[in-house]
C-alpha cells in the first residue's frame, strides 16, 4: 500500500483534481465546529504529511475545536479590569485643566460631564491600552464616542495592536494581506459598533489606536474574549439558577434591628438591585462567612465580587480568602500552588464595580464560602462564582 506521501502525490497528479479519488486525513472530514478552518501540521518526527491538525477559530470561539463560544465582556463596563490596568498615550484637559479625560473613564456607557477618554489635541499618535494582567483570548472590540463640550466625538476608524509583554506590540492583519487592518469605528456619540477579530488572539495586552477621528479622538470601549481555559462561566448566582436555599451565612444584619430591614445571604447576588441587594454580616468579625451549595460538585475557576450602599453608606469586603468543601464539613482553604498560608484576595475599592480573581490552581467543590480578611464600613458582599 502507498504511503501518504506517495499517496498525496499521486492525487494532486492526477486524480483528485478530476474528483475521482478521495481519502481520509485529520481535516478530511473537519473536525473543527463553528465553521472552522482545519489546518494539517506535518510530523517532523515521523515524515508524514497527514499526522496533525489545528483548527483556526473564527469570530468569537476558541477551544482545540473551536467549539467554545468566546465573546464575554471582559471588564472594562463592570470594572472588573480596574483603573490601574488602562493606560493611555496622552490625556486631554478641559476646562482650564480642570476636566481630565483620562483612560480609565474609557468604559462603555459611563455617564457624567467627564465620561470617556480623550487623547490631547497635539498627540500625534494616540493610543489607550488595556493590561489584562494575564494571558487571555480577546476575540473582538465594542467602541462608543462621547459628547464632549455638547459636541459629538468619536472613533471613525482605528487599528488594534497586542502583546504578550507591554513592550513589543504587533497590529492585526488584514485577511487580503494587505497590511494593517483598519477597523470601522462610530458613526455617533453615543451608538455601540462592534467588530469581532477574524481570530481569537491570545494576549495579555491590546492597544486600540484611532486612525481618523470626528472632532476629537473620544473613546469608550469594551473588549470581549474569555480566559484560555474556555471554563469561567456564571455559575449562577446572577441569574438565580442557584436557588435561595442554597445561599447561606454565618450571620445576618439587620437595619436598627428590624426583619424587615435584612441583608439576607440569598441577596448576594451580582448586580442585584433595591434597597437591599446585598448579604451583610451582623458582626464585623473575621470569623463571618457567605456560603454557596452550586448543588452538584462543578469545577470553579474564579469569583466576582460587589459591594452595596446601606442607606447610602458604601460597604464592602476589601479582602478576603476561599474555602471548598464537597461534603460542607471538612473545609480546605484555597493555596496557590506551593504556597504554605491561604491566599488573600483583593477585593472591593468601592460599592458598585466588579472585582474579579482567577484560581490559579481551579478545583472541583459543591460547597464555596468567602471569609471575609478586611472590609469597609461593614462587611457586604454580591457574588458570582466562575467555573463549568
Amino acid at each position: 500500500m502507498p504511503g501518504p506521501r506517495l499517496l498525496a502525490a499521486l492525487c494532486g497528479a492526477l486524480l483528485c483534481a478530476s474528483g475521482l479519488f478521495a481519502f481520509s486525513g485529520p481535516c478530511n472530514p473537519n473536525p473543527c465546529y463553528n465553521d472552522a478552518e482545519c489546518q494539517v501540521i506535518k510530523d517532523e518526527h515521523r515524515g508524514d504529511i497527514f499526522t496533525q491538525y489545528i483548527c483556526k477559530c473564527p469570530h468569537g470561539y476558541t477551544g482545540v475545536h473551536c467549539e467554545i463560544t468566546c465573546a464575554m465582556p471582559l471588564g472594562m463596563e463592570t470594572g472588573a479590569i480596574s483603573d490601574s490596568q488602562i493606560s493611555a498615550s496622552s490625556v486631554y484637559l478641559g476646562f482650564m485643566g480642570l476636566q481630565r479625560w483620562a483612560p480609565e473613564l474609557a468604559r462603555l456607557h459611563r455617564t457624567g460631564i467627564v465620561n470617556a477618554w480623550t487623547a490631547s489635541n497635539y498627540d500625534k499618535n494616540p493610543w489607550i491600552q488595556v493590561n489584562l494582567v494575564r494571558k487571555m483570548w480577546v476575540t473582538g472590540v465594542v467602541t462608543q464616542g462621547a459628547s464632549r463640550a455638547s459636541n459629538a466625538e468619536y472613533l471613525k476608524t482605528f487599528k488594534v495592536a497586542y502583546s504578550l509583554n507591554g513592550r513589543k506590540f504587533q497590529f492585526i492583519q488584514s485577511a487580503e494581506g494587505s497590511g494593517d487592518k483598519l477597523f470601522v469605528g462610530n458613526t455617533d456619540n453615543s451608538g455601540l459598533k462592534v467588530n469581532l477579530f477574524d481570530f481569537p488572539l491570545e494576549v495579555q495586552y491590546v492597544r486600540l489606536v484611532p486612525i481618523t477621528c470626528h472632532r476629537g479622538c473620544t473613546l469608550r470601549f469594551e473588549l470581549l474574549g474569555c480566559e484560555l481555559n474556555g471554563c469561567a462561566e456564571p455559575l449562577g448566582m446572577k441569574d438565580n439558577t442557584i436557588p435561595d436555599r442554597q445561599i447561606t451565612a454565618s450571620s445576618i444584619y439587620r437595619t436598627w434591628g428590624l426583619n424587615a430591614f435584612s441583608w439576607y445571604p440569598f441577596y448576594a447576588r451580582l448586580d442585584k438591585q433595591g434597597k437591599f441587594n446585598a448579604w451583610t454580616a451582623q458582626t464585623n468579625d473575621a470569623s463571618e462567612w457567605l456560603q454557596v451549595d452550586l448543588g452538584t460538585q462543578r469545577q470553579v475557576t474564579g469569583i466576582i465580587t460587589q459591594g452595596a450602599r446601606d442607606f447610602g453608606h458604601i460597604q464592602y469586603v476589601a479582602a478576603y480568602k476561599v474555602a471548598y468543601s464537597n461534603n460542607s464539613m471538612n473545609w480546605t482553604e484555597y493555596r496557590d500552588q506551593g504556597a504554605l498560608d491561604s491566599k488573600i484576595f483583593p477585593g472591593n475599592l468601592d460599592n458598585n464595580s466588579h472585582k474579579k480573581n482567577m484560581f490559579e490552581m481551579p478545583f472541583l467543590a459543591r460547597f464555596v464560602r468567602v471569609l471575609p480578611v478586611a472590609w469597609h464600613n461593614r462587611i457586604t458582599l454580591r457574588v458570582e462564582l466562575l467555573g463549568c
